[in-house]
This record gives C-alpha cells, structure tokens and sequence, in this order.
C-alpha cells in the first residue's frame, strides 16, 4: 500500500501481558496500522521480557503511568475479570478508547459502569467476542438478515468440553477456578462467547425473565482442588424469556460425561440455522430442506466483492478498522452487557432455586471489582 493511502496508525497500550495479553499483542503485530507503544503489567520481570519479544519501548508496572501517555489512543484490557471495571473506567476516564477482554466484568454492575462510562465520555468501547467474527456467524447473519428465517422465536446456545476446567484439567492458572478473581466458571469462561454470539443474530432483545441451574460435580484431581481453591461451576443451564416472544435455552460445560453437544442454533417461521457444524433448515410445502454451505467460497467472497472483508477477520482485527474510521463498531458492549445480565441471572435464579426478572437481577447485582 502506498503513503498516500496508507492507513492511519493506531497507537495502543496493553495492560496485562498474560497468557491472553500475548496473544493480543501477537494479534497486533499482524494488523496494518496498529503500533503497539507502551505495556504494563505489575510482574515487572515478564513485562520486560515481553516488551524485548515484541520490541515495545514503554514498559510499565503501574498502568495508571501508562494511561499518562498522550500519544496513545487506544487501551486493551487483559487481565482478570474483576479487574476489567476499574481499569476501563480510568482509561476511559483518561480520554482513550478501550478494547477489553471477555467476559465484561465480574458483575452486571460493573459491566453497566462501564458502558456508561464510555458513553459519557464519548470514546468507544469493545469486548472481545470472537465468535462474532467466525464464518458460520457471518453466514448465519447474512440469512437472517436477508430474511430467509421469517421472524425469529427460539434459539440454543451450547458450549462443550468433556474434561476441560482450567488449572484442574491440567492448563491454565487457577486464577480461572476462583470467584474471587474469575467471578464465575463455565458461563463467564466460554459460555460468554456462545451467549452473546446468540443475541447478536437475535438482534440483542430485551431480557425479561431468567431460570437457571449451576454444577460443580465431576471428581477431580484432589491435589488440584486444593492447589487452586476451585469454586466456581464446571456446568451451566438456563431458560430465558426475552422481548417479542423470543426465547433462548442454555447449556455450557466445562465438564460433562457426553462426547458432544449440538451446536448452537437460531429459528424462525421460515427457516432455522445451526453454527457448528454449519446447516440451514428449510422447509418448502411437502419438501424439507437440509442445506450445507460453502463457507470458503463466501469467506473469499466477503473479502474480494463487499469490502472491508478484513475488518470482520477477528475482533482486534475489527477494533483497530473501527477505530480507523473504516467501519461502524460492533455493539460488542452491549451484547456484553445483557450476557452478564443472563449470566448473573442464572446464578441467582439458582441461588434462589425459582425464576427471576431481569430487574431483580440488576437490583441484587453487587460489585465484584477489585480497586488497583
């Protein structure tokens, strides 16, 4: 590409250079336009080292004296779930845009402090879902958008590993077990993904009513369990009632005695799709129709006809083009935001062993941040 179309460069600072934070910083590396200036993270000795890896100049243990910096215009959030409100609210409140990992925060309350705080202060505000950039979301929402599933009534969300807790199962840290530090289990480790990938094609209806049941059942290694102080749920269910009729069944598992789930699926009047494996379900008077889809071809296509095809390749990938004027932001944070509210009203309906209002859930919701 040429100076003259070249396109503008975006200046990012990282916080938390994890496991995640990594990844993010690899992610950038291969993204035009994209400069990452500055990282922080309180391990002094990894962030340095990190910073050398990808020839980063500014490495901080205090992020506050990165959010300092007038030549950075973005931030991306990587550290654990109940740090995500108070470091996005002061970047916010710092004048910076902010790319923040999944799931929102620890609580819905935390999560709604945010987006207000992006909306008062006019800066743009992201979550990562990657779901939203696969190809069988783009493809289920280009038949939901050109009508080919009537109204939509009733979707599923699912998400499956048969032995997969983190630290227990044998990867991660234990930070991703523990209430204190992840807030939940399942639900907000994966499940986050699979919900809010769900509302989207739904058009992120209002939630009215929430039913809901957590696990934690399966053996585990017992060195394990007290090494990593495990209390979080291995299994999540729920049955939401949402706006226009629209109803949305649950099942995420870190652990479960099945070799597989279905994929997660959406339907209508007309027709219904499923994710993965990919499907589209149609019937045509006394003909039913099961369609499979060339999701190659109309990846190729999304890149080589439409346009701004590398926008929707991944989320940073759609961060940084937004940012860039490119193209119009997801609303990842809203979609964040009403997956927190399920979330949290699954576990209050389990809590309370009946069904509960979406208002009941935003007045019990209380503040997991932890203050840095």
């Amino acid at each position: 590409m040429s100076e003259s179309t070249a396109l503008p460069r975006i200046r990012v600072g990282v916080i938390g250079v994890g496991q995640i934070g990594k990844r993010h910083l690899q992610n950038y590396s291969g993204i035009e336009g994209a400069e990452v200036v500055a990282i922080a993270d309180i391990n002094e000795a990894e962030a340095k080292r990190v910073g050398a890896l990808f020839g980063i100049p500014n490495v901080y243990t205090d992020f506050r004296q990165l959010l300092a910096r007038d030549d950075i215009d973005a931030v991306d959030v990587c550290l654990h779930n109940n740090f995500h409100m108070p470091v996005t609210v002061a970047a916010l409140e710092a004048g910076k845009h902010v790319f923040c990992e999944k799931p929102m925060a620890g609580s819905y309350v935390d999560a709604a402090r945010m987006l207000e705080t992006a909306e008062r202060t006019g800066r743009k505000l992201s979550i990562q879902i990657q779901n939203l950039f696969d190809r069988e979301t783009k493809a289920a929402k280009a038949l939901i958008d050109g009508g080919h599933l009537g109204r939509l009534y009733h979707a599923r969300s699912t998400g499956h590993r048969r032995r997969g807790r983190p630290f227990v199962d044998g990867y991660g840290s234990p930070t991703f077990v523990q209430k204190q530090n992840a807030a939940g289990g399942a639900l907000y480790d994966m499940g986050v993904y699979h919900i809010s990938t769900i509302l989207y094609l739904l058009g992120n209806p209002a939630v009215e009513r929430i039913s809901g049941k957590t696990y934690q059942e399966l053996e585990m290694d017992e060195a394990r369990r007290e090494l990593s102080g495990y209390n979080v749920e291995e299994l999540g269910l729920g049955f939401v009632r949402m706006a226009d009729g629209i109803t949305l069944d649950i099942i995420e598992a870190w652990a479960i005695q099945l070799d597989t789930i279905e994929g997660s699926s959406v339907v209508g009047t007309r027709g219904g799709v499923r994710l993965k494996p990919f499907g589209y379900f149609h019937t045509i008077g006394d003909l039913d129709l099961v369609s499979t889809a060339d999701l190659d071809r109309f990846q190729f296509r999304l890149h080589t006809v439409r346009g701004h095809g590398d926008a929707y390749d991944g989320p940073q990938q759609h961060w940084i083009a937004a940012l860039q004027g490119r193209v119009e932001l997801l609303p990842t944070a809203q979609l964040a935001l009403n997956t927190m509210l399920i979330s949290e009203g699954i576990y209050l309906s389990n809590q309370l062993g009946r069904e509960v209002t979406a208002d009941e859930v935003r007045e019990a919701s209380v503040s997991t941040a932890v203050m840095v």
